[in-house]
């Protein structure tokens, strides 16, 4: 016959089977945390891109930032204040030397134009009068001083008959020096109008030549006119591409205001910008490499701004490619490297995004074991487009992860493929 079990004994086993449990499901989490723990965060393989120490040479550099520009760009402005009449072409078009790119309003100018030619005819006739004035006034003057010369002779002739008449006792002292005196006075007469004379030439000739300096500065005032408004007929002065003209027909433009741009687009160059600090490693005639989207160009300095702005120096580049053209489009920014000196046996690792404030110390992730990355500290040093240089923390054969790892918060993470 059966026994009936006690209740108690029910719930003491009951609870023995449940402390059994939540000791298993306690060891499981405990195991799985542990392992978590071992293990750490996992990142994709794909995801790194990884760069081994080695040593070699290592040209150092100073970077800088830059943009492809056309080898040849000329911007093209209104000569006058005039509003826009009509566009004949538009941006992308080829063009040549003298073809129409838009048209101004040009009656104000042409108005100008006309009103300096009246100008001009005015001084014309105006120094016209005053040359047969001035011919007029010393041809009058001429004929007094001859008029004179025929009086004088005629005074030097009666002196001397006075002075034979007193001789022989028919004439007086008194009328002699009469007669001296008339002739004295009409020689001092005849020298000051000879004087006159040539004063007058002077004083006329002067005259004229201020006249004609009047002229002269009407037909400048006029030739500037002409060129102005032929430059108002805004042409391509030479063959090149169209990169921009201003479509907005109807729009005032103010004299210098740019209206157009040509570019030669079969060559390229790179503008670029420095930090003073290293502007003294930029010189013409230095050798340079551009990276543009990760493929390098070489270059050479071909020239280098005399003056510092905005705390930077400014310098081009010539590409040595010359289909470089035809792969670069302008306004493509460029990591621009100049080069510096050349150093044998470096210790050093690939180039990559984590290299940004120069020499320095980094948090590189370096690989400890195989599918397993960690943390740590290291020391660079100079660089170049290729390569950085290691000054420590790294040895020969180790592989870094040379890729942007910005994401990265831990420590220790296990790759997987």
């Amino acid at each position: 016959m059966d026994r009936e079990i006690p209740k108690e004994v029910i719930a003491r086993d009951r609870r023995r089977r449940f402390m059994k449990i939540g000791a298993g499901t306690l060891a499981g989490i405990l195991v799985i945390w542990i392992l978590t723990g071992w293990l750490g965060k996992s990142v994709s393989a794909s995801s790194l891109q990884m760069g081994v120490v080695d040593r070699g040479t290592l040209e150092t550099s100073v970077s800088a930032s830059g943009k492809v520009v056309p080898g040849f760009e000329e911007i093209i402005t209104s000569p006058i204040a005039a509003r826009i009449v009509e566009v004949y072409c538009r941006a992308g078009d080829s063009v040549y030397t003298g073809t129409p790119l838009l048209r101004l309003d040009l009656q104000s100018a042409e108005t100008e134009i006309s009103r300096q030619r009246d100008l001009r005819a005015k001084q014309m006739y105006a120094n016209q009068q005053s040359h047969l004035s001035n011919a007029t006034q010393l041809a009058n003057l001429e004929m007094d001083i001859r008029v004179k010369e025929m009086d004088v002779n005629r005074l030097r002739a009666e002196a001397e008959n006075e002075r034979r008449l007193d001789s022989i006792g028919s004439g007086t002292g008194d009328r002699v020096r009469q007669a001296e005196f008339a002739y004295n006075t009409g020689c001092i007469e005849l020298e000051q109008l000879r004087k006159r004379l040539v004063n007058e030439r002077r004083m006329l000739a002067a005259s004229e030549k201020s006249n004609a300096l009047d002229l002269s500065i009407i037909d400048r005032n006029l030739g500037e006119q002409l060129r102005t408004l032929e430059d108002a007929r805004l042409k391509s002065p030479r063959q090149a591409t169209l990169t921009y003209i201003n479509t907005n027909v109807g729009q005032q433009v103010a004299a210098g205001e740019k209206v157009a741009v040509i570019a030669d687009l079969t060559s390229v160059k790179v503008d670029a910008t420095i930090g003073e600090s290293n502007g003294r490693y930029v010189l013409a005639g230095g050798k340079a490499m551009v990276r543009i989207s990760r493929t390098a160009y070489p270059g050479t300095v071909v020239s280098v701004s005399p003056v510092s702005r905005n705390s930077a120096v400014e310098f081009s580049i010539s590409l040595d490619d010359p289909q470089a053209a035809a792969r670069l489009r302008p306004g493509l920014s460029a990591e621009v490297f100049v080069m510096r000196d050349l150093r044998e046996e470096v210790l050093r690792i690939p180039m990559g995004s984590y290299y940004s404030m120069g020499p320095g110390e980094y948090e590189l992730f370096v690989e400890t074991s195989p599918g397993r990355i960690e943390r740590r500290k290291v020391k660079l040093g100079e660089a170049n487009y290729e390569y950085v240089e290691v000054v420590s923390g790294l040895q020969p054969g180790e592989r870094v992860v040379i890729s942007d790892v910005s994401s990265l918060k831990g420590n220790s993470y296990k790759v997987k493929d």
